[in-house]
Formats: C-alpha cells, structure tokens, sequence
C-alpha cells in the first residue's frame, strides 16, 4: 500500500478510511487501551532525556505506554517487535505581528494536550506552544495524524484519547503512594500583580483583618497580608485569605515565613492545592521581598540586609558574582523537582569519577541491549541514562549564535532545553523508601549510602564501581578493668568528623556575638553581624582519633557489665576518601539542626597515621562470648501467654515445647512463637519441660541458645524470628544483626536506615549475594574472601565538596562544587558556572581522591 493512500480527502476519504482500518488490522491485538494503575510515560524516553519538546519528538508504545526518543525507538521495535507508537512533538512557534503592531497566533491546533510543563524562559508575547499527535507504524513508518475520528477503528481511537489525556506517571495516584509532587500553577505565568505601592516589610506582619500573626498568607495580586485556615500544614486562622479570593477572585498566595533562595510555600485558591510557581521570585519582588535575603524562621522572616556578606545562602552559591556559565561534556545542571537538590548535589560528584564514568556510560550500549522489557525499573539503565545525559554534553549547548543581528535577538527570547530532569531515576530509586520518595529535604549523606547500596546491589561484572569508595575499619574495644582488647573490622564508605567546638579559634567573638544576639532579640532589634565558628581541621581529625567511651559494655572476662573504650582505625585506605563533617545534631524537641561552622578543610590530605595497627604485643584478647541472656530474678512464676500456647498445641507440637516457644520469644503472639518452634526441633531437649534460672532448674537449651552463641557464628535465632515477625525478610534480620552485634533494637534502626528492594528471593544464593554486597557498618565474617577493597596510601587531594544552606536537614539547599580542568566548578540545580570563590571552609560531604605514590 503507498503511504499516499493513508491520507486521502474529498471523495477519497471513504476508501482513506477503509485502507487504515485494513493497515491497523494486524496490529489490533498489540494496541492496549490505559487501564487504572498503568503508566504512560509520554513526557521522557526511557534510555534518554528527550522528550516531545526534543528535535524528533518522543515515540509512545501504545501496548506498555513506555516513551522513546528517536535514537531508541528503533531499539524497542526490534526487541519487542511491537509496531504501533504514538509520536508526540511540541512545536514552539513564533506567533505573526498583527495590523496593529501586536502579535497575532499562529495555530493549526490550539489545544494543548500534552502533560507538559512549559519552559519559564519563554516569552509568551512573542511565541506559543502547539501540540501534534499522530500514530506510527514500524518498519515502514506509516503515519496517521491525529485526531483521526472518523477513520480510525473505535478501539484505537479511544486507546489514543487515553494516552493523550493520561496524567503524568510521577503524580500522586493515592494517599499513600510515593508520589507527592506539586505541578505548577496554571495562573503563574499570567498572574496579573497591581501597582499599589504596596512592600512588604521582613517581619512583624499581621491579618489586615484581625490581629493573628501566624499562619499569614500575602496575596501575589495585590499584596495583602491574610491569615489563612484550611490549608495543607494544618494550622488554623480565620479564612480571611480565602474569604478574600472569593470577593476578588485573586488566585495565588505565598505563606510568609516559608520564603527562601531556594523557593516558598504557594497554594492556588482556584486550583484548590498547594503548587508551583515558577516566577515566584518575580512576584514576590514586585512587593520588595528579594528571596535571597530570606531565611525561613519559626515566626516569620530574617532581614539579613545589614551584612549580607556572611549569609551562608549567599556565600555557598556565590551570589553577588558574576559567574561565568560552563557547556559542555561534564557541564550539565539538573532540574530541582521540588527538594531534589540532594540527589543532584550527590550524583554530580559520583559521575565526576573515572570509575563510575567507565561502568554505567562506558557499558551504555551493553546495559541498554540487555535492558529488561521496563528498562524505567532497571537500576543500571537508569544510571546509564542519568551518566550519559550528564558527560555527553548533548544537554548542555551554549546558546545558539547568529551572523545576522537580527536572528541573535530572536534567539534571545527562544527557550533553551538544556539541563536533565531526574524524575524518572529519583521515582524509581526512592521507591519504597519513606523518605526518598516524598518531597521533602533530605540529607545529602544519606542518599549518598542508600546509593552506594543501590550500586552493590546491581552489579555490573566482576567489579561494582562502589569499590573506590569502600573500607575496613578496625575498631579496638578495652574492658577499662581487665585490660584485656577485642578487634573486630566493619565495612564502611566515608569518614564521620565530629564537629570539635571546644578547638574554636574565635571563642571570645563567639561569646560577645552571643550576648548582642540576645539583647537585640530582648530588644527587636536588627541582629549583630553572623559570628561563625572556626574550626581547625586537625581537632576535627584529632577528635575522631580519640577514645570513645561503650554505653552499656559487657566484658566477656568478667562475664559483667563493665566500662569500655573504643578507637577507630583504617585497616584499608579506600582509592576515593568521602569525608562528612557531622554539622547535624538534635535540639531539645528532637528536630535536626545543624552547627553553623567554618572548617579549615586542606586541600591535601595525609591520613597514614590512622592506619590500624592489630593486636600488639602484650595485648590480651576477651574471651569470644556473648552476653547471656537476662531473665528477671521475679518470685513469681513466669508469665506465659497460654492463649498462644493453645494455639500452638493444637497444631500438633508437644506442649512443653509450645510453652518454651511463646517464653523465649517473649509472649509476641503465635506467629512469632511458631518461627520459634521451626528453628529449634530438631534440638534434642526440644520437648523438655521449661526450665528458668531461679526457679530450681537450668536454662534450657533454647535459653543457651540465645546468650551464649559465639560472636563468629549466625545471630541467635530467637532474634531472628522476632525480626522475620514483623515482616522483614530473614536474610536482612540476620545481615541486620551481624551488623549491631545481635543488638535487636539497634538492628531493627539498621534495617529501616538500610531499605531493601519491594521484592526479595529467600533462595541460598540471593541471602549469599546479598551478604556479599552489604552495605555500609556490616561486620567483615570470619573465614569468608572478606570485602572488596582498594588499598593504598593514605595521601588525598580534595577534589569536590558537597554544601548545606539551611538550619537542618529537613530543609534547605544543597549545592556541589567540583574541580574539573584544573578549576572549580559550582552545581547549583539548572546553573553551572565556573566558580570564583569556592566556599570550602562551610562544605558538609568532601570528595578526596587518592595520590599516587
């Protein structure tokens, strides 16, 4: 059939339709209609970041919804053989001056369709977004525009109404889903602002309509200053914001109080939901509040205009400086989804090294042919996609030069797509994590780990890039009465520096800076100039090196509770040091906060004198025995649940055995005894009556069992039914308690800090892969090949740092600075510029490399 025949009109268009209902016939059965629950990924290719606003637009399967750009496409088809896609493609277009001086549109389809955010940049008087649809069938690339109606078969027309009209696969599907992103407002880029003069002072506000000061929200139309009620945070007030959007009919507000650099809090009364608001530096300008100058506070907003200099928000982003814009290979900036900016910050400098650059984008043509048929739930491919769209440069272009003056104007004004969104990657590594997947702030050192136990967990070949990074430490525990030491090795991945406050070398500024606080705080008064602490590196490298006393040590050659020290050491010293600087402590209310510090951080590094050193000489060594467990010295006969023994029993187990089950598992319920029970009966005093110290008897074996088990054997099993009980896999109960010295309350922290994938084969060879990629703190066994390291010197050149500006985790902004070419190169979201002073002294995570010997 010629391709001519797909389009006719007139007289032809009968036949037309015939011939494309013949054409679609054998593909009917591959062409699926989106139920409830699937996916259309129609804004993003899965190996790449193109998308309908790219050149070739974006190829839409319509039998798994999954979107390609036009490089892969042709790869989908040849492994699936699925032949029918929609081809989606954003046209921006340049709309044609009018009789009268002004634009005019030019449209040959007015409507919209795609799920699209539009680009901020783009100046909408002189251009306009337009949408075109149409199918495509492989190999021969036959195209049908849409929409097609009257001609296409009623199952394929009402397949392309769902893709079409599908809602984006990151929005929010149900309450407790993972996703919770906020779209942006459709009045931001048409929000009318009146010229009343109005500014908004940097504190002391109140309702212009009662005399509440919390919970206030200023109206981005006309300035007013209205508490609010009914909004998403839960606090209460007296409506008058909405009460006042319903008498004018003014749609967005912004909380005052959630104001930073790095965004704010805007609800939409016509939307009925809390968004985004691209220009929300813009609007709130035109009121005289410049968000760089912002810091959010319990109350309200700090007016830091008296010495702005000594804002960390401006002195990490090296606001105020002309920064020159970098393109290029290595140069590409991320989209900041809403909080996001931990993720970039850390990804940024992961593919700054060799190691990482060699495994996911030097493997990208093998990790993307050997993808699964989703490759958006692969690990690896969407590593590969992420390296390849941050190095390739294909993403970062400089903007586009003219000969002609007045072509180099139009191009001014014409949207530059440069950057990566990674919405796709962060949705499916934060999947199942409570904390990753939400919107909030994060820390940067946390993803950093749960990362780098993605990585060991999805290797690529013999080697995981994860290696440059890993460690032995030795950790040397002293019984302070009888002397005698243990050692044991742990797997780690950075160096924790605690903060040595005590070492500051500015305490008499710091002891007057603190009493001006106070009286300008008793006064409302402006506050003095910032006074921050100055650390030296090497009480910070000193104060890591030091004793630590053992909260609730047990001496195993006094068979007692007893004092206990413990000093760190490296038995290995990794190729790629990650140092983080413990800023982040708890405040009485238990909510993060962090210690605002400037740290002398050198530039070369020289560790070796923390290399371990083992037992010495005249060391001796505690017996290798655990605590036994410790059973109440209580008059009264133990308390045994016998609902549950009943239970028990009447499966057919002895009665004694049932009784020692629901004891030891400590009256937990059925379930958790019967795990119990599984373990133990093929012991031989498994039906012997219950025996407890202090009443006449010996612990029974299964009591044994749980205290007196060696250090080098399986955690005791009792723990590992408990753990099981609630839910979690066996393999990680046990990974867990090996790595908390069958601690349960601290392996139950372990396992919630340490994620694991939604899915998990209990088979002998997963428990033993997953043994073998473990992550961070996991006791190195004795007996086994032992861990993968690198060792070497212990010499390091810095060359990245990660920074925090916020007042704690749980908000703020995280920026990268990375040394590339021989300069420092600043990461800050979409911009990435060449750096002019590199803020090193207020880093929180620092990247050293090793130097060769």
């Amino acid at each position: 059939m010629q391709r001519a025949a797909l389009f006719g009109s007139g007289r032809d268009a009968q036949m037309a339709a015939g011939d494309l209902g013949e054409l679609l016939v054998p593909y009917m059965p591959t062409i699926r209609v989106p139920k409830s629950g699937d996916r259309v990924y129609k804004t993003e290719c899965a190996f790449s970041y193109e998308s309908p606003d790219s050149e070739g637009g974006l190829y839409v399967c319509m039998n798994t919804f999954l979107g390609f750009g036009r490089e892969h496409v042709e790869r989908h088809y040849r492994k699936t053989g699925q032949c029918v896609y929609m081809h989606l493609k954003r046209h921006v277009i340049e709309k044609v001056p009018g009789a009268s001086g002004g634009a005019l549109p030019k449209r040959r389809n007015a409507m919209l369709f795609l799920d699209l955010e539009t680009n901020g940049d783009l100046n909408n008087d002189d251009f306009e977004y337009e949408d075109e649809a149409k199918l495509v069938i492989f190999p021969d690339h036959y195209e049908i525009p849409l929409p097609n109606i009257e001609e296409l078969p009623a199952l394929v027309t009402i397949a392309c109404d769902a893709v079409l009209s599908s809602k984006s696969p990151y929005r929010k599907q149900d309450p407790d889903s993972w996703e919770e992103e906020l779209q942006v407002s459709k009045h931001a880029k048409t929000l009318v602002q009146m010229d009343n003069g109005v500014r908004i002072p940097p504190s002391g506000w109140k309702c212009s309509k009662c005399d509440l000061r919390e919970n206030l929200w200023l109206n981005l139309t006309d300035g007013s200053v209205l508490c609010g009620k009914w909004f998403f945070d839960g606090s209460g007030g007296n409506g008058h914001a909405l009460e006042h959007y319903k008498e004018m009919g003014y749609p967005l507000a912004v909380k005052l109080g959630t104001i930073t650099p790095d965004g704010a809090d805007v609800y939409s009364f016509d939307e009925e939901e809390a968004v985004l608001d691209p220009h929300i530096a813009k609007h709130l300008a035109h009121f005289g509040i410049d968000m760089l100058q912002m810091h959010v506070t319990e109350n309200g907003l700090r007016d830091n205009n008296i010495k702005p200099r000594v804002s960390e928000w401006e002195v990490i982003q090296e606001s105020g400086v002309k920064l020159k814009p970098m393109y290029g290979p290595g140069y590409t900036g991320m989209k900041n989804l809403g909080n996001s900016c931990y993720l970039s910050a850390v990804l940024q400098a992961i593919f700054s090294i060799p190691e990482f650059q060699r495994a996911y984008v030097g493997n990208l043509p093998r990790i993307f042919d050997y993808s699964p048929l989703d490759p958006t739930q692969d690990f690896n491919t969407q590593m590969a996609k992420l390296g390849h769209g941050l190095l390739s440069g294909q993403y970062s272009k400089p903007p586009m030069k003219s000969e002609l003056i007045e072509q180099v104007m139009k191009e001014e004004h014409k949207p530059q797509h440069n950057g990566i969104s990674p919405r796709m990657f962060k949705a499916f590594v934060s999947k199942g994590h409570p904390e990753f997947s939400s919107n909030r702030q994060q820390d940067a050192q946390e993803f950093f780990l749960h990362l780098i136990n993605l990585v060991e967990r999805n290797r690529i070949g013999s080697e995981n890039p994860s290696d440059v990074f890993r460690f032995l430490v030795e950790e040397r525990t002293q019984c302070c009465q009888s002397r005698k030491v243990r050692y044991t090795e742990r797997v780690d991945y950075l160096m924790q520096l605690p903060v040595a406050m005590e070492a500051a070398t500015n305490k008499d500024e710091l002891i007057a800076y603190e009493l001006k606080r106070r009286e300008a705080e008793a006064a409302r008064r402006p506050l003095p100039e910032l006074i921050r602490a100055k650390i030296p590196f090497s009480a910070c490298l000193q104060a890591f090196s030091e004793p630590e006393n053992v909260d609730d040590f047990w001496s195993s050659a006094l068979q007692a509770k007893s004092a206990g020290v413990k000093t760190s050491r490296f038995s290995s010293f990794p190729e790629y040091l990650v140092v983080q600087i413990k800023k982040f402590t708890f405040g009485l209310d238990w909510i993060p906060q962090k210690l605002d510090v400037s740290v002398d951080m050198p530039d070369l590094l020289d560790i070796n004198h923390l290399r371990a050193t083992g037992l010495q000489p005249g060391e001796e060594e505690l017996p290798d025995i655990a605590p036994p467990i410790i059973i109440p010295d209580d008059p009264k006969a133990p308390d045994i649940d016998e609902s549950s023994v009943m239970q028990l029993a009447e499966m057919g187990f002895p009665l004694e055995a049932c009784r020692k089950a629901v004891y030891y598992t400590g009256n937990m319920g059925a379930e958790v005894a019967f795990n119990w029970i599984i373990a133990h009966m093929e012991e031989p005093d498994f039906a012997e009556p219950l025996a407890i110290p202090g009443y006449g008897g010996v612990a029974s074996a299964g009591a044994a069992g749980l205290g007196a088990i060696g250090l080098d054997n399986q955690p005791p099993e009792e723990m590992v039914a408990l753990i099981t009980s609630m839910g979690f896999q066996r393999n990680v109960a046990i990974q867990a308690l090996k790595a908390t010295n069958n601690n349960f309350e601290h392996a139950l922290d372990w396992i919630f800090s340490h994620p694991e994938p939604e899915e998990e084969s209990e088979s002998a060879s997963d428990v033993m892969d997953m043994e073998n990629n473990a992550n961070a703190n996991i006791l190195a066994e004795a007996g086994s090949e032992g861990p993968r390291i690198k060792d070497g010197s212990g010499r390091y050149e810095l060359f990245g740092f990660i920074s925090h500006m916020g007042t704690s985790t749980m908000s703020g902004h995280y920026v990268s600075h990375l040394k590339k070419e021989g300069r420092w190169v600043i990461y800050n979201d979409l911009k990435v510029c060449a750096s002019e002073r590199p803020p090193r002294d207020l880093g929180y995570i620092y990247f050293y490399r090793r130097i060769p010997s």
